[in-house]
């Protein structure tokens, strides 16, 4: 037997929110995102909650459980101590239970044009890439914009202006893209007020990644760029 302990609040109703116990026998192999899936169609058919591909590969389904930023969907009951708490990502408005509002994360990825912006004479037909210059990006594609390292980190608690993890890592990832053609505007535009200079290193956007992704190494990066003009 197992126990869920769950985040709700539905701000049109409640005045405050609570944790609600459910307690079910899961099945070997049985997902967090399972779980719940099991608890809305079987115990309590008002529970909110993101879901989409349950593979890994959408990031919708990111929330807080037993203290770590995870997947729901790729974390697995049995590696959990019962109770388990699941609470929403932090540091965003909540919609209802663990729904929260993504817009503000959104709209601090779209501040960094997360787009290839051509440079003066693009070519033709394309861009060509040669296998090291490829080798530059690796580190920084992965990224599934789960909102985790957005929930964990306490710059984004305090800075509602502050671009985030999420957003600074997509700005290297074009910023050391040999084929786009703003690299100095986009370095100029991480160093703004609320840009890599307000990262405090606390990494914790580092140990929460599903996707094994260093956000707290390309915002060092970013920094060291700006500092000695390498771009």
């Amino acid at each position: 037997m197992v126990e869920f302990r769950i985040f709700r609040f539905d701000p049109e109703k409640n005045k405050e929110p609570e944790f609600k116990p459910y307690q079910f026998e899961p099945f070997k192999g049985m997902t967090i995102l399972e779980g719940l899936y099991h608890i809305l169609e079987n115990m309590d058919s008002s529970l909110a909650f993101r879901s989409s591909c349950r593979e890994a590969v959408c990031g919708s389904c990111a929330m807080h459980i037993n203290g770590v930023y995870r997947l729901a969907c790729k974390t697995q009951i049995q590696i959990l101590k019962s109770p388990i708490t699941i609470r929403p990502l932090s540091h965003l408005p909540i919609i209802k239970d663990l729904v929260v509002d993504l817009n503000p994360f959104f709209d601090r990825f779209r501040e960094i044009k997360p787009y290839l912006i051509p440079k003066e004479n693009p070519p033709e037909k394309e861009y060509l890439q040669s296998v090291e210059d490829r080798e530059k990006i690796d580190d920084w594609l992965d990224c599934i914009l789960c909102g985790a390292c957005y929930g964990s980190c306490p710059v984004c608690a305090q800075d509602p202006k502050y671009l985030g993890p999420h957003a600074l890592l997509k700005a290297l990832r074009f910023v050391d893209d040999s084929r786009d053609g703003a690299t100095r505007e986009r370095v100029a535009f991480v160093t703004q007020n609320s840009g890599i200079f307000r990262c405090h290193t606390i990494f914790n956007c580092r140990e929460v990644c599903p996707k094994d992704l260093d956000p707290t190494k390309a915002i060092a990066k970013l920094k060291w760029k700006s500092v000695f003009k390498k771009f």
